[in-house]
């Protein structure tokens, strides 16, 4: 739950704020028009705001209905400790359970920040690999234009 000093943002989160947080927490950012675009095409964002500025966000990617990743959990340092992370993740399950289609089971995904996996076991995740999954994997494309 989220204190009563801070209010739960929906799907209002900006790309001037989400640059800021990912800066802030040493993740780098990506061109703004691409994180405008990555924004609006979000299943679902919500942020935490204290006094008039952003301190926290999740987001969920996927398609909503058989899959979905919980992405770019991140609170501001001077505010960890204080339970926001665990309120964010919390929010974010619960709207996927709200919003899964009855009778179906969907597969929530995340890759945790190094050092971060024990924080997303409290809430059921598994490291992979283990002894019925893979492990995880990605690439990363680098677009280039050509004309």
């Amino acid at each position: 739950m989220i204190p009563l000093d801070y209010k739960i943002k929906r799907n209002t989160l900006n790309a001037k704020d989400f640059i800021a947080l990912r800066e802030i927490a040493g993740w780098g950012t990506s061109p703004y028009r691409q994180i405008e675009i990555g924004l609006k095409n979000s299943c679902y964002i919500m942020s935490v705001e204290c006094e008039g500025r952003i301190i926290g966000m999740g987001r969920i990617v996927g398609d909503g209905v058989t899959i979905c990743y919980i992405q770019d959990v991140i609170v501001l340092p001077e505010y960890q400790g204080k339970g926001i992370g665990t309120a964010i993740m919390e929010h974010l399950i619960d709207h996927i359970n709200n919003t899964v289609l009855q009778n179906t089971n969907i597969i929530v995904g995340l890759f945790a920040a190094k050092g971060k996996e024990d924080f997303y076991k409290k809430f059921g995740f598994y490291v992979r690999p283990n002894e019925n999954r893979g492990a995880g994997m990605q690439m990363i494309l680098s677009a280039t234009v050509t004309e």
